[in-house]
């Protein structure tokens, strides 16, 4: 099983997966949940959802 840790800001987020000719996902931190088990065509296909799904989540209150 070929699989590979997915880092966000230099901070790992999850894994991917080999599936097929695709990777799927598996969060392992919580603000990136909404993605798990999506699959993506490649690493960066699936680096730029995670940064377009970041940029969409409403921010915590301070």
């Amino acid at each position: 099983m070929e699989k590979q840790v997915v880092k966000h800001g230099g901070m790992p987020v999850g894994i991917a997966v080999r599936d097929g000719n695709h990777y799927r996902f598996i969060a392992v931190k919580f603000h990136v949940i909404g993605l798990d088990e999506s699959r993506f065509p490649s690493i960066r296909h699936l680096q730029n959802a995670i940064r377009d799904h970041l940029l969409s989540a409403p921010r915590a209150a301070a």
